[in-house]
């Protein structure tokens, strides 16, 4: 890997990883443009540890207490009813699914799953489904209405995430909403949601980050790796910042009107064999 594939790649992660466009498409997007192969899985994996380490800094207090009171409420009952002691079992089992598929489907993802004609339809068709949802849900529950139910359906919009192109922040904000969340609910909870998954997958990727390079591929060195990460980590605490002042104010349309020209954009390259699809 080149030194400015590597801070390239840096910051489209820290621009993309929180907002409903699909960091990992972009990730595969801008490397077959660009340069001409694929950084693959486990350099998106690696990468998001620094995004992770700004919503960790971000939301820094929030987390604190809602891991103490989770602790807490182990064996205080009179705590077992506040909202932080629950939030902490609605990231718990929001968690399992996004790890129970991820590791039964590893392999498919890290391989097959990025094919650019798959991330040019999942950009696409789940723009039209956020659309919907935006059009469709009425945002009138925050935070204090959320219940075991939202966190496990948006623990399963997460694990779609697991093919480039779909979002995780996209998944679980479009299923929010079809809950009935207000935007900047989940949007919240889609931060705390993503923070064990997403530190868990960099984490075991790490030894696979820096193994030789397969045809068609390029590994990074331990220095453009930890540059990559720390490019991602300061531009992903700007984006958590703009996106929650965003969501509060503004429609998710934008988003899904980028998606669809970006995954039509694509397809055209595909189809007029300016990139290939692996």
């Amino acid at each position: 890997m080149t030194w400015v594939e590597a801070i390239v790649l840096g910051i489209v992660q820290g621009l993309t990883e929180f907002l409903p466009v699909s960091s990992s498409g972009h990730l595969r997007i801008t490397s077959a443009i660009f340069f001409g192969r694929d950084a693959g899985a486990s350099f998106t994996a690696v990468t998001q540890l620094g995004t992770e380490a700004a919503v960790l800094i971000y939301f820094f207090k929030d987390i604190w207490r809602i891991v103490r009171t989770w602790f807490l409420g182990l064996r205080d009952r009179s705590v077992r009813s506040s909202l932080d002691y629950r939030m902490g079992w609605y990231v718990i089992v929001g968690t399992i699914p996004i790890g129970v598929l991820g590791l039964l489907f590893k392999d498919t993802i890290r391989e097959g799953a990025r094919n650019l004609y798959l991330i040019s339809f999942t950009l696409i068709f789940f723009a039209l489904v956020l659309a919907f949802a935006e059009y469709w849900g009425r945002q009138t529950r925050t935070l204090e209405n959320f219940r075991m139910r939202d966190g496990i359906i948006m623990g399963f919009a997460q694990a779609m995430a697991l093919i480039p192109g779909v979002s995780r922040s996209g998944g679980t904000l479009t299923f929010g909403l079809l809950l009935n969340l207000t935007r900047e609910t989940a949007a919240r909870y889609s931060f705390l949601l993503a923070i064990p998954a997403v530190v868990l997958s960099g984490v075991f990727s790490l030894g696979d980050v820096f193994q030789p390079a397969e045809p068609g591929t390029a590994a990074p060195s331990v220095a453009q790796m930890v540059v990559a990460t720390l490019i991602a980590f300061a531009i992903g605490y700007a984006a958590i910042a703009w996106l929650l002042r965003y969501v509060a104010h503004h429609t998710l349309y934008l988003f899904v009107l980028y998606r669809v020209a970006l995954g039509t954009l694509v397809l055209c390259l595909l189809l007029t064999g300016t990139i290939s699809a692996t």
